[in-house]
């Protein structure tokens, strides 16, 4: 993956991760209604931070090459 790539899945991913941010807070907002979601949410959540986390460093490692 080139460096333009990664940047462009890291844009996309960014706004696909503050999407799932804002549901996440509109959930959490809504408790007790709709708890049973509140783990599925939060894990496809912490996942899709976790990947941008990753992509990042990827980026930063090819751009000190």
């Amino acid at each position: 993956m080139t460096i333009e790539e990664l940047t462009t899945t890291i844009r996309k991913l960014n706004s696909k991760a503050g999407q799932m941010k804002m549901d996440l807070h509109d959930l959490a907002e809504g408790l007790p209604t709709d708890y049973d979601k509140l783990m599925e949410v939060a894990e496809e959540t912490y996942q899709i931070y976790k990947q941008l986390d990753d992509l990042k460093k990827q980026l930063k490692q090819m751009e000190n090459k």
